[in-house]
């Protein structure tokens, strides 16, 4: 098997870093999110310059055409920056859905806005009191005479603050559907809030809201769990790049901080346990690589997201313990990026399923395994 990447994707991923290089420091990024929007719409436009909103979409679509792998390297190197950019809430999740069960209509109306920054979707799945995976809830919808309309609460929708339109789920016969919902339109309630790694996310409640189906009104729950394995693998990408930072920024300060009157990375206890944080991120790289080779291979597995998911929150939480713990008091400081890192990779452990759902997931299925005798 080969791992090594194309010339193109080689390309991809060095534009993407040069362009979050330029764009962030720690201290912009500070600054960019502490704005009400919370992200830079200048930085924005450059990702729909280059491709990047984009990037998974059909060339006929507007998009780049490009495949999970290529979502990979993109995420990952938004991970390294920790840039806030809803790349994968307002663009690559989102658009995958319509892309998927859209019709022709709404594909080519919606997916090339999107993929150019003149629109922003979001994608309201989640309620309050259900754990991954939600199948269902108590979000429903009823016919209005030729159309449909919307009743319940979503929370939390990422970044669904700032979208202009939402992509709701709501129960359908024993199956899942799509609806398409301004969020301007009358009987939407939005509340935004502040997320404790910086981000945005919406509490949003609809009350008899006027809906369009999203392709058809039928049970599209195999569609919805495609997109979601797809977004796990991109969000177990970003979450490398976090923890490579943290990695680095913690090997860095080992070398240059001295104790004693000597370097701390002459204390053999301290190297000993950044190498164990070392070993966690190979585990975490090997099984990110694992989950967006295999969507690249067309199989979409969510046991194979799951085990990812799973590998990558035990890792992330290892090493963001361990950066701020080896820092000292200046890994607690707003000031220092290594705090930031460990709240951004705790909120990638509890998006789409923490590890204790994913671990609950995978043990279903341990009993469909063969026993293995010696």
């Amino acid at each position: 098997m080969d791992f090594d990447l194309t010339t193109e994707q080689e390309m991809l991923r060095d534009t993407v870093r040069d362009v979050l290089a330029r764009g962030y420091t720690p201290e912009r990024r500070t600054d960019i999110v502490g704005t009400d929007l919370g992200w830079d719409p200048q930085l924005w436009r450059t990702f729909a310059e280059i491709g990047l909103l984009g990037l998974t979409f059909a060339e006929e679509d507007g998009g780049m055409g490009a495949g999970p792998i290529e979502a990979m390297l993109v995420l990952t190197e938004l991970g390294r920056r920790l840039a806030p950019e809803p790349l994968l809430d307002c663009a690559l999740l989102p658009g995958g859905l319509i892309a998927r069960v859209g019709t022709d209509a709404q594909r080519k109306e919606l997916l090339p806005k999107v993929a150019e920054g003149e629109l922003r979707l979001a994608f309201a799945h989640a309620e309050p009191g259900l754990r991954w995976p939600a199948t269902e809830g108590a979000t429903h919808v009823a016919r209005d005479g030729d159309g449909w309309r919307f009743t319940g609460r979503k929370h939390p929708v990422p970044h669904g603050d700032c979208a202009d339109l939402l992509i709701v789920s709501a129960k359908v016969g024993d199956g899942l559907g799509l609806f398409l919902v301004d969020p301007a339109a009358a009987g939407v309630r939005r509340t935004g809030f502040a997320t404790h790694d910086g981000l945005r996310g919406a509490d949003i409640e609809f009350d008899g809201v006027a809906a369009e189906p999203l392709g058809e009104a039928v049970d599209v729950t195999e569609a919805i769990t495609a997109a979601i394995a797809a977004a796990q693998a991109a969000l177990c990408a970003e979450a490398i790049g976090c923890m490579e930072e943290s990695l680095r920024l913690t090997a860095e300060y080992l070398k240059t901080r001295k104790q004693f009157g000597v370097p701390l990375r002459t204390f053999q206890t301290l190297t000993q346990r950044a190498a164990d944080m070392y070993v966690s991120l190979e585990l975490a790289r090997s099984m990110s690589l694992y989950a967006s080779m295999s969507l690249a291979d067309g199989i979409v597995d969510p046991v194979v997201a799951s085990r990812a998911k799973l590998r990558i929150g035990r890792s992330a939480r290892h090493i963001g313990q361990e950066a701020i713990q080896m820092h000292g008091g200046i890994g607690m400081t707003a000031e220092y990026p290594v705090g930031h890192y460990t709240a951004r990779l705790t909120a990638i452990e509890h998006t789409l399923g923490d590890s204790s759902d994913h671990l609950r997931f995978l043990s279903r299925s341990v009993a469909d395994h063969q026993m293995v005798e010696i």
